[in-house]
């Protein structure tokens, strides 16, 4: 008598073993709606999880008007500190989809996001507490940030070769728009009625991070086939271009984050008459916008050409803000950093794509995505504190950019020496 099979346990109902997308009869019959339901859910939860990682650029700008009186050096702490901890949590991040299957992590790591939004309210609420503990609490933030690194983990291993590409590129877009969607949305939402109401910025997100939570749970699978071993971490470590493609994400991406997160503070504090620090969603929208279009043109063109191209314009546009500064014209500033973050755009997107090329197995790209991922989001870290530092000394902003611009040349001559071809 033929024995019926074992039923799969409870825990291992939303597990699928047999994953073949790059088989094209298996990828039409079924596979493409499962990666597409698994991409669209985890581009939502990075998408949240970036607008909870550069909340605090918002909060920040808002926090002498509430009754908290930090210098302008102090406030841009409160927004580096989140990239810090959120570029340090992307390997685990990345090891944890592996580890415990992509269904699974995202909805813990969506889950994860009430942290820092109850830490948020909750130090806004009470006038008298400290530095240290808005320190604390912003920190918490980067668990938002490190969503990048186990999403795009996930998503490495949904798509056949030909468009894994093309799904990373609109996944991270997709993530970055959460950016400009924070520094668009809290404003209004802090001052709907009388007076400004900070614990809003954290308490407005809670339902959405519940509702993506539940959606993960239903929606979402865990993939056998996503394991990432020892070994895969070690031969991408033991890869120069490993290091070589981090430096230049460091400037992308890095920049991306960084100047999103301090733009709001830098227009406040540099410009006040304008009274325009809400401007400042205009720069992650254009730099989200401008990812996928670098991806395009570097499969078009190939991604050194595009990235050396990318690099040029990002020093002309430092110039161009050092220019500003010294006019004292807020016209060519916002103009200035939107080009900025349209070029680091571009870059972001055109970098990403030498990942793929450089690493051809799903092992390798999902362990140097984690990697290159953690260097580059703590360009956001760097770039903060450089202004923080920079205005503390008394320097202004200039020193900082200055510092920028000359590492944007070290890119440009890396790129132009190992990645022209590419």
């Amino acid at each position: 008598m033929r024995q019926r099979p074992t039923p799969p346990s409870p825990a291992r109902k939303r597990w699928i073993d047999d994953w073949r997308p790059d088989d094209p009869a298996f990828w039409r019959q079924g596979g493409r709606r499962t990666a597409l339901r698994n991409l669209l859910v985890s581009m939502t939860t990075q998408h949240l999880g970036f607008a909870v990682w550069l909340l605090w650029s918002e909060v920040a700008v808002s926090l002498p008007a509430a009754g908290f009186h930090f210098t302008v050096d102090q406030l841009l702490w409160l927004t580096a500190l989140p990239s810090l901890l959120g570029s340090g949590l992307r390997l685990p991040y990345t090891f944890a989809v592996t580890r415990f299957g992509g269904r699974t992590w995202t909805a813990a790591s969506a889950a994860l996001l009430l942290i820092p939004t109850a830490l948020l309210a909750a130090c806004v609420s009470n006038s008298g507490t400290p530095y240290w503990m808005f320190l604390a609490a912003s920190a918490t933030a980067g668990l938002g940030g490190a969503n990048f690194a186990s999403s795009m983990a996930h998503v490495s291993f949904l798509y056949p070769g030909k468009h894994r590409g093309l799904a990373l590129g609109i996944n991270a877009a997709g993530g970055n728009l959460g950016v400009a969607v924070v520094q668009l949305a809290v404003p209004p939402v802090i001052t709907a009625t009388t007076g400004i109401h900070l614990a809003w910025a954290g308490l407005m997100w809670i339902p959405l991070i519940i509702a993506t939570a539940t959606a993960a749970l239903l929606w979402t699978d865990n993939f056998t086939e996503a394991n990432t071993n020892p070994r895969a971490y070690k031969e991408v470590l033991s890869h120069k271009d490993t290091w070589l493609t981090s430096a230049l994400y460091l400037g992308t991406f890095g920049s991306f984050i960084g100047f999103s997160a301090a733009l709001p503070l830098l227009i406040q504090t540099q410009f006040p008459e304008a009274h325009a620090s809400y401007f400042a969603f205009l720069g992650a929208l254009t730099g989200s916008a401008a990812r996928p279009v670098g991806g395009w043109l570097a499969d078009e063109h190939g991604g050194g050409k595009v990235t050396i191209a990318a690099l040029t314009g990002v020093i002309a546009g430092v110039v161009a803000v050092i220019e500003a500064l010294a006019e004292h014209s807020f016209a060519l500033f916002l103009a200035a950093f939107l080009w900025l973050f349209i070029t680091t755009g571009i870059g972001n997107g055109s970098t990403y794509q030498l990942i793929p090329r450089l690493y051809p197995t799903k092992q390798q790209s999902a362990a140097a995505i984690g990697i290159i991922g953690a260097i580059g989001g703590l360009g956001g870290f760097l770039i903060t504190s450089a202004f923080a530092a920079s205005l503390h000394d008394g320097g202004g902003l200039t020193p900082a950019l200055t510092i920028c611009c000359a590492y944007y040349a070290a890119c440009l001559a890396i790129t132009a020496k190992r990645f022209r071809r590419s």
